[in-house]
């Protein structure tokens, strides 16, 4: 998408902005037929358009990972009342500005999903190009599907479910149970798989956008949430059998270098795309959880800070620790200058995430590495939302689950190996649950929806969180899983439609 994601914006504001005041699942943006869906050039502004809210900071920047932050890896930075009361599990964070939207923008990008998949298939065009359009559309759909439906979906409640010919006027009541959206969403991901060629069929001006591997990738991960095992065993092999992916083998802290955006290890990113002047289109996240002020040299935001807890997790010898988080002391690369890390003096803890720092190590990256703006702190880094590590990790969960304690070795042991760890034989879910904790800290895989599908959250958020000197930084909290195990529907969703759409009970 190097090229045509330039134009997302413009095109997302060009033909998808009519405001409505119908409910938010039905959201802004539906153009029009009259003027509409009749060009291929129609067709590709609609395609980017699938794309324009990931630049939001509250899709991929912070807003959704505040509901990560309230797992026991992070804590927040900086003192933040709606932030701290998401981790706290306290409902007077209804209503705030970080997770409000969480909802509404992802109905925005089903929409223009469902627009596309409803009208592409009329415009006269090259076949090949529009399959692969409509593709991208059942990808996208599935893929904020699954984000709606694990963060607020259980066996009481699923998320609305809207077809591409619902009724913009009336409200979409939500789904039974999470088990419907799964079903839901698995053919949507199998609609996409059928459609989309290989990455690397793709052109290079198309780098961003689905791909084959990535809907099963995703396929698999449903099919983890669904505990639907076999599937999940099924899906993860078509990736890994397919010889399009492999893990970074020349070290783990390479993986998170911007010259290994479109590695073999890539499955799915934030796409970032400098556009000549430095600025950057994104995820904020590099930025946000850059130690706050950035000494003086960047406008770090200080949030997402790792914890004794997570440090103390990795064993002897694990290259991803210091790979992962940078502690007092340590040595590391910023603005082309060597620095010794020392905390911000109002930070809760004194570690800082170091994954996604490698744009910022070079001597005056900006505007070539970092965005100017530090108010958008982007950098020409590739966030991933899912790599080829995970897949290993959920084929590896998920054989363990069915066959027991050493049947996920052969994955593990590939990303013990490129860790600098000893293979192991025999492991059994506690190896699996720590693998994946040490493998994918600070990213999207959402380490707090692990603990919760895996009814450790509970336990775990009893005990409180610390700091590299053993300090108290976090207290204990209460985990209720009749409640927490979902979050809390935003309120103007339940208010824009009149009541058809039900809190969580608890909430």
């Amino acid at each position: 998408m190097k090229q045509n994601i330039k134009y997302i914006a413009i095109a997302a504001l060009a033909f998808l902005s009519s405001c409505t005041k119908q409910l938010d699942i039905i959201p802004e943006g539906a153009p029009s037929a009259q003027n509409f869906w009749k060009t291929k050039e129609d067709a590709a502004k609609a395609q980017n358009g699938l794309y324009e809210k990931y630049n939001d900071e509250n899709f991929y920047g912070r807003g959704m990972f505040w509901f990560i932050n309230a797992s026991d890896d992070m804590v927040t930075g900086r003192n933040k009342p709606e932030a701290d009361n998401i981790k706290n599990f306290n409902k007077t964070y209804l209503g705030g500005g970080y997770t409000e939207s969480q909802w509404s923008m992802r109905y925005a990008i089903i929409k223009r999903a469902n627009d596309i998949i409803k009208n592409v298939p009329g415009i006269p065009m090259d076949e090949q190009v529009k399959k692969a359009m409509i593709g991208d559309a059942y990808f996208n759909a599935g893929l904020v599907y699954f984000q709606l439906a694990a963060n607020y979906g259980n066996e009481k409640a699923g998320v609305p479910i809207v077809s591409p010919d619902s009724d913009p006027s009336k409200a979409v009541p939500r789904a039974k149970n999470v088990n419907e959206n799964y079903e839901a969403i698995i053919q949507l991901f199998l609609k996409a798989a059928d459609q989309l060629p290989f990455f690397t069929d793709m052109k290079p001006e198309d780098y961003g956008k689905a791909h084959k591997t990535a809907a099963w990738a995703y396929l698999s991960k449903v099919y983890l949430y669904k505990k639907d095992y076999a599937n999940a065993v099924k899906y993860a092999d078509m990736v890994i059998n397919s010889g399009k992916h492999d893990l970074v083998l020349t070290g783990f802290s390479d993986v998170f270098k911007a010259s290994n955006n479109w590695s073999k290890e890539y499955i799915w990113s934030v796409v970032c795309t400098p556009d000549g002047g430095g600025t950057g289109w994104g995820s904020k996240l590099p930025g946000v959880m850059l130690t706050n002020k950035g000494w003086t040299l960047y406008n770090g935001w200080g949030y997402y800070l790792p914890t004794k807890e997570l440090y103390d997790s990795y064993e002897t010898g694990d290259k991803r620790r210091e790979a992962t988080i940078l502690k007092p002391g340590d040595k590391f690369m910023f603005f082309g200058q060597e620095r010794s890390f020392t905390k911000d003096g109002g930070a809760t803890s004194d570690y800082q995430f170091k994954k996604y720092m490698e744009p910022f190590s070079y001597a005056n990256p900006i505007p070539t590495h970092v965005n100017p703006n530090g108010d958008n702190g982007t950098t020409d880094l590739n966030v991933p939302l899912m790599r080829f590590a995970e897949v290993l990790l959920i084929k590896a969960e998920a054989a363990i689950q069915l066959n027991g304690a050493g049947a996920g070795d052969t994955e593990l042991n590939r990303i013990r190996v490129r860790a600098g760890l000893l293979s192991k034989s025999g492991m059994s879910m506690t190896d699996l649950k720590r693998e994946r904790r040490n493998e994918l800290a600070g990213e999207w895989a959402d380490r707090h929806r692990d603990l919760v599908r895996w009814g450790d959250a509970k336990a775990t958020y009893a005990l409180p969180l610390h700091d590299s000197q053993g300090k108290e930084i976090w207290a204990s909290r209460a985990f209720n899983p009749e409640v927490h195990d979902v979050w809390a529907v935003p309120q103007r969703e339940i208010d824009n439609s009149g009541g058809v759409i039900t809190q969580n009970p608890g909430w």
